[in-house]
C-alpha cells in the first residue's frame, strides 16, 4: 500500500463515530450489575493500555510518516494485516479526543524541554557568544567578535582580545630548522606567513614604530637606531632613556593610543617606544624597557593581565623580547646560541598558548607573534673603507653619522658636500666597488623604501650589500658583530616572521577553505592559486609575504575600532579583506 493510500484509509475512518449498543445505553443508566461494572472496568483499563501503546508507537512511526518496525516484520503495513477486532477498536475510537491530547502533550513536553534547556544554559554561561554567532568553532566565529561585545569562556565574561608578541630578530626561515616545533603547531591550528617584509632600514627601532603606527620611516620619524635632527639639533639613540622616550621623537599613533582613545584598555610589556606620546595618551599599563628579564617572568606578567577582572583586564598587550636578536649579533644567525635561544623563544610560544587554552579562551583571544627583521651572517665581511674613497679630509668633513650597516652622512655645513657626493658616486662605480654598495640623496632613494620624505634622513645614504660593511682601515672589523641587519628589506635573510592563533586565524583559514570549495564548483584544481596565499594544505596555512606596515591595521580590526579610531597610516586599504 502506498503512503497516501495509508493516509487516504486514516482519514476515512475518521469520519466515521461509534455507533451505541444496548450495553452501552445500560451502562449509563446504571442498569449493570456489580460483576458486569468491574468486568467493564477491567475492559476500560485495558482499552486505555492499548490505547496508550498505540499512541506511543503512532508518535514515534506515525507522526513522522514511518511505518512501525513490528509491522514490517509481519509482511507489510498495520493497515493491511489487521485483525477484525482491531479494525472495529478503531472504528470506535477514530481520531479519539485522547490521541489529541497525548499528542499535544508530547509537543508541549518537547517545546518545554528546550526552553529549559536554554534557561539553564543561560545561568551558569555555557555555550554564551554574541548574537547572530556560530560555534567557536566555524567558520563565522570571527566576524563581529570585537569592541564591547561578550564572549564566555564558561566561567567569565570577555571581550575580544589580542596579545601582539614581537620576537627581534627571528628571521622567517628560522621556522623551518626544526627547532621550533611549538611556533610551527600553533602555526597549524593558525596560520602563518611565508615571511614579512620590515620596512627600511631594517632596524629595530624603526620597525617596532612601524609595526606600532603602520608607517614608514620618513612617516614616523624613527629613521634609524640612531640619528641627527637638524631640526631640534639633537641626537636620537636607542639606548639612552633620557633622550629617546621623548614624545616629540615619535610620530604618528601607535596601536595603543589609537585603542585608548576607543576606551579599551591596553598594556604595553617593554614593547619599543615612549610610555606616552605627543597627545599626552599612554598605555593604560606600561612595564618599562629592562634587559635580562626571563621569559617566564614575562608569561606570569600577561596572564597576570588575562586574569583581572573585566573592568581592569586589557584587551591589547603587547610584549617584546631582545634575546634572540642579541644572540645573533653576539655569534651570528647560525651558532648554536641562536639555536638554543630559539628553543627557549619556542617554548615559551608552548606556554602561553596552553596558557589561554587552559583557561578556555581559544575563541577569544588572537595571539599574534612577529619579529622585527631578520638576522645574516656578517662574521666574514668583506670591508669597504670608507677613507680610502673620501681621503682623510673628507672622512673629517662628516659632521654626524647616522644607522648602521648603512651610513647616512651630513657632511659640515663649510664642507663641499656636493664635490664629496661626486667622490663617493663614482667609487660605487668603479670596478674595485661596483655591485659593493649605493650611494642615494633624497631624490635618487629607491621609491619602494618611503625613505626620503623627512628631513630627519641625511642628504646622504651610503647602502652596502650583503655581506659588506662600512668601515675605516684605522677601525677595521675590530668588535665587529658576527651577525648584522639594517640592510636592504628586499633581501629574504631580513625578512621577519609571522604566527597567529585565535578567532582571526579561524576567520582566515574559512576564507581559503570557501575557496577551495568554489574551485571545486568550477572545475578547477581545489589547490589554485588563492589570492593572499602563498601555499595551503590539510595542515598549514601560508600566507603571502607582506608588508610589517598592514599589522597596525589588523589589530584595529580585530579590536573593532578600524573605521571610528584608525589613525592614518601606509597601510593597504581592504588588505585583510580577503582573510577577514
Amino acid at each position: 500500500m502506498s503512503s497516501n493510500d495509508k493516509h487516504k484509509n486514516r482519514n476515512t475512518k475518521a469520519q466515521y463515530s461509534k455507533v451505541p449498543t444496548d450495553e452501552d445505553s445500560e451502562e449509563r443508566q446504571g442498569l449493570l450489575s456489580d460483576d458486569a461494572h468491574a468486568a467493564n472496568a477491567d475492559l476500560e483499563s485495558n482499552e486505555r493500555r492499548l490505547e496508550a501503546e498505540r499512541f506511543s508507537r503512532y508518535f514515534a512511526y506515525g507522526l513522522w510518516g514511518h511505518e512501525d518496525p513490528r509491522d514490517r516484520k509481519n509482511g507489510g503495513s498495520k493497515e493491511h494485516h489487521r485483525s477484525g477486532d482491531d479494525d472495529d477498536e478503531d472504528d470506535r475510537q477514530g481520531w479519539s479526543r485522547k490521541k489529541i491530547v497525548y499528542t499535544a502533550a508530547g509537543m508541549i513536553a518537547l517545546l518545554v524541554g528546550a526552553t529549559m534547556t536554554n534557561c539553564v544554559a543561560s545561568v551558569w554561561g555555557i555555550g554564551r557568544r554574541p548574537e547572530g554567532h556560530s560555534s567557536s568553532t566555524g567558520s563565522g566565529m570571527a566576524k563581529g567578535f570585537s569592541g564591547d561585545m561578550l564572549r564566555s569562556n564558561g566561567t567569565h565574561d570577555f571581550k575580544r582580545t589580542v596579545v601582539l608578541v614581537s620576537i627581534d630578530g627571528l628571521r622567517a626561515d628560522y621556522l623551518d630548522r626544526g627547532l621550533t616545533p611549538h611556533l610551527l603547531d600553533i602555526s597549524k591550528k593558525g596560520l602563518r606567513a611565508k615571511s614579512m617584509r620590515p620596512i627600511f632600514p631594517t632596524l629595530t627601532f624603526p620597525n617596532h614604530w612601524a609595526l606600532m603606527t603602520g608607517l614608514y620611516a620618513e612617516s614616523h620619524g624613527i629613521v634609524a637606531n640612531n640619528f641627527w635632527d637638524p631640526t631640534t639639533k639633537e641626537e636620537f639613540h636607542y639606548n639612552q632613556v633620557a633622550s629617546c622616550w621623548k614624545p616629540e621623537w615619535w610620530l604618528g599613533e601607535p596601536m595603543w593610543e589609537s585603542a585608548e582613545k576607543a576606551g579599551i584598555t591596553t598594556a604595553n610589556l617593554m614593547w619599543v617606544g615612549p610610555p606616552k606620546t605627543m597627545s599626552g595618551t599612554s598605555p593604560t599599563y606600561f612595564v618599562p624597557w629592562k634587559d635580562k628579564v626571563p621569559l617566564d617572568e614575562k608569561l606570569d606578567q600577561i596572564t597576570k593581565w588575562i586574569d583581572m577582572p573585566l573592568e581592569d583586564r586589557p584587551q591589547l598587550i603587547l610584549m617584546y623580547e631582545p634575546s634572540l636578536d642579541q644572540a645573533g649579533h653576539s655569534t651570528g644567525p647560525y651558532s648554536r646560541r641562536v639555536n638554543e635561544t630559539l628553543l627557549k623563544v619556542d617554548a615559551f610560544a608552548k606556554d602561553l598558548h596552553n596558557a589561554m587554552e587552559a583557561r578556555h579562551l581559544g575563541s577569544i583571544v588572537d595571539i599574534i607573534f612577529v619579529s622585527d627583521h631578520g638576522m645574516a651572517d656578517t662574521s666574514h665581511p668583506e670591508p669597504i673603507y670608507m677613507d680610502d674613497i673620501l681621503g682623510p679630509e673628507g672622512l673629517a668633513a662628516i659632521e654626524h653619522e647616522d644607522g648602521w650597516p648603512s651610513m647616512g652622512i651630513r657632511f659640515a655645513p663649510n664642507a663641499n658636500a656636493a664635490q664629496y657626493l661626486e667622490t663617493l658616486t663614482r667609487a660605487s662605480k668603479t670596478k674595485e666597488h661596483k655591485g659593493k654598495f649605493h650611494v642615494y640623496t633624497h631624490e635618487t632613494m629607491p621609491k619602494r623604501w618611503h625613505f626620503a620624505n623627512n628631513k630627519r634622513v641625511a642628504p646622504i645614504y651610503v647602502v652596502p650589500e650583503l655581506g659588506y660593511i662600512l668601515t675605516t682601515r684605522k677601525e677595521g672589523n675590530v668588535g665587529m658583530s658576527k651577525g648584522n641587519h639594517g640592510y636592504d628589506n628586499k633581501e629574504p635573510s631580513m625578512h621577519a616572521m609571522f604566527v597567529a592563533h585565535g578567532p582571526f586565524s579561524h576567520e582566515a583559514k574559512a576564507q581559503v577553505q570557501a575557496h577551495t570549495r568554489r574551485s571545486m564548483g568550477t572545475g578547477r584544481r581545489p589547490n589554485g592559486k588563492c589570492e593572499g596565499w602563498h601555499s595551503t594544505s590539510d595542515d598549514a596555512y601560508i600566507m603571502d609575504t607582506f608588508q610589517n606596515v598592514e599589522i597596525y591595521n589588523l589589530v584595529m580590526k580585530l579590536l573593532g575600532t578600524e573605521s571610528k579610531y584608525t589613525a592614518p597610516n601606509n597601510g593597504t586599504a581592504g588588505f585583510w579583506d580577503k582573510y577577514l
